[in-house]
């Protein structure tokens, strides 16, 4: 089988647990790249942090970002966009501002996010998942419906981050009720991501698919969270990192080695190394 995309998650996949970028995993997108596959980068990430990690592997492709709520080479140069309205991320804010919970409004350039204190895990969490501050700044505010009144916001995604488990399946039951022309993705350690109806990354990897003629049997998906389980599902060849969950792995075709142990790199070598150019496929059977 000779496949034609190559989609990564990042946070788990392609980075190590410290966040580094192994020289391996560079060489081995590199490789795919000289194969004549197009490689893209699939993350609930904001689409500037994203951009950067594609830029250390000499990626000049759009990017699935934001869940899939935004497709494209850069915030100027978008494939697709799907925003939450601003009355809409107003009066979710507004009932979020109930809960205990740090509120994150990740919009396409900056974050906005409240200052509310939960435990201080969940704080590190929320610094940790923004990327460099550099790329993708945050201002923190006391009141986020305050500002949102005077400073209406539409936004591909919210992040929150729960003090409480129980807060956050009534948070969530709340939301469901409330605003069904939303989804809610939950994630380890107290932490939700609301985005507009029907985004997703597997819904942004075929919107890609459809932009570049290719089929998802065509794709390669790797990577190792809940939120992957769709795309890896749905691929020609889904693969789950060593370090993934087992529901992660059930789901898979196949599973590689974690993110300290150069998995991606690891699942290139071992199917990637016989596949040949597209082009030179196509001149072999033009002389059969």
């Amino acid at each position: 089988m000779a496949y034609k995309l190559l989609a990564l998650n990042i946070d788990g996949t392609i980075l190590k647990p410290n966040g580094r970028l192994q020289k391996e995993t560079k060489e081995a997108v590199e490789f795919v790249k000289q194969k004549g596959v197009y490689v893209t980068l699939l993350t609930s990430r904001d689409l500037l942090s994203a951009r950067k990690i594609a830029k250390a592997l000499k990626l000049d492709t759009a990017i699935i970002a934001f869940q899939g709520a935004m497709i494209g080479k850069s915030v100027d140069e978008k494939i697709y966009e799907a925003l939450i309205p601003e009355e809409r991320t107003f009066n979710i804010v507004h009932v979020l501002e109930n809960y205990a919970c740090n509120i994150r409004l990740m919009y396409e350039r900056y974050s906005l996010a409240n200052r509310k204190k939960v435990k201080k895990q969940l704080v590190a969490k929320t610094v940790l998942s923004s990327g460099d501050p550099f790329f993708y700044p945050t201002q923190f505010v006391d009141s986020l419906s305050d500002v949102l009144r005077d400073e209406p916001l539409a936004v591909p995604k919210i992040d929150v981050y729960f003090a409480s488990e129980e807060e956050q399946k009534e948070a969530v039951a709340v939301l469901h009720e409330a605003f069904p022309t939303i989804d809610v993705i939950t994630q380890p350690n107290g932490k939700i991501e609301i985005v507009a109806k029907g985004v997703s990354k597997l819904a942004g990897l075929k919107r890609l698919g459809q932009s570049l003629h290719v089929s998802l049997k065509d794709m390669v998906v790797i990577g190792d969270g809940l939120d992957d389980i769709p795309a890896i599902e749905a691929a020609g060849l889904g693969v789950a990192m060593g370090n993934a969950s087992n529901e992660v792995k059930k789901a898979a075709d196949w599973v590689t080695r974690s993110n300290e142990q150069l998995g991606v790199a690891y699942m290139v070598k071992e199917h990637f190394r016989k596949q040949q150019r597209p082009e030179f496929l196509h001149m072999l059977k033009m002389k059969q």
